[in-house]
């Protein structure tokens, strides 16, 4: 069976996921997270890419951003797995590859699914010591992201949101719904309602979620 072409659309806000190969680190300290990041923005700014949330766990990226053309996002990954493999293989040594595949994306509703991606990826990050997820709430660490849409209503001043925001990460997701958010993810489909689902599905001419499992059901003939 065919694959599926990636499903993208402009101006849409994106959940990225990219494994280490064969589930091994990709990054062993805060230097290649570091390192990882500063070529991350150079990518984004070269393909005006909005970044909205990064996590660097040790191995797998996880990513919400928004493109402004449909390669925008393949080519800023492209760009960025060639410059990020690289130096680190010149900094540990070895060859080859570190990623597990193409790295997974899946198109993200507007509104309460998107700030439960957006809190999924921050607790990641904040696990991890990431300054960028610590700006978002209020601490000290420098903002190198750009709040999402849903993310303004929280507040009406920058203080407001940040408390708010760090209830919400208290709060955190279910696990039931954390799960079924990563397998739409993982698996390239729409994150969000069954009407999003349809909604994009028209908009990019290929299925937005899984088929049925099975043969199509044959029609009863009347005798």
């Amino acid at each position: 069976m065919a694959r599926l072409p990636r499903l993208s659309l402009p101006d849409h806000a994106h959940w990225l996921i990219q494994r280490g190969h064969g589930g091994r680190a990709v990054f062993t300290d805060a230097a290649d997270r570091a390192l990882y990041a500063d070529l991350l923005r150079e990518a984004a700014a070269t393909e005006q890419v909005r970044l909205h949330a990064l996590s660097l766990a040790d191995a797998e990226v996880q990513l919400l951003a928004t493109p402004p053309k449909l390669q925008s996002l393949s080519r800023m990954m492209q760009a960025l797995g060639r410059r990020y493999v690289s130096a680190h293989h010149r900094r540990h040594g070895g060859s080859g590859t570190l990623w597990d595949g193409r790295f997974r994306c899946a198109v993200v509703e507007p509104g309460a699914t998107l700030l439960d991606v957006l809190c999924l990826i921050d607790s990641t990050a904040l696990a991890h010591g990431a300054p960028w997820a610590e700006a978002r709430r209020g601490g000290a660490g420098p903002s190198t992201l750009v709040d999402p849409p849903a993310y303004w209503p929280l507040g009406n001043t920058p203080f407001e949101r940040q408390a708010a925001w760090q209830q919400r990460l208290l709060l955190g997701v279910g696990d039931d719904r954390v799960e079924r958010l990563r397998q739409a993810a993982l698996g390239g489909w729409a994150v969000g309602s069954a009407a999003f689902a349809a909604q994009i599905s028209h908009a990019a001419t290929r299925p937005a979620t899984p088929r049925p499992r099975g043969r199509p059901a044959r029609a009863l003939t009347p005798r």
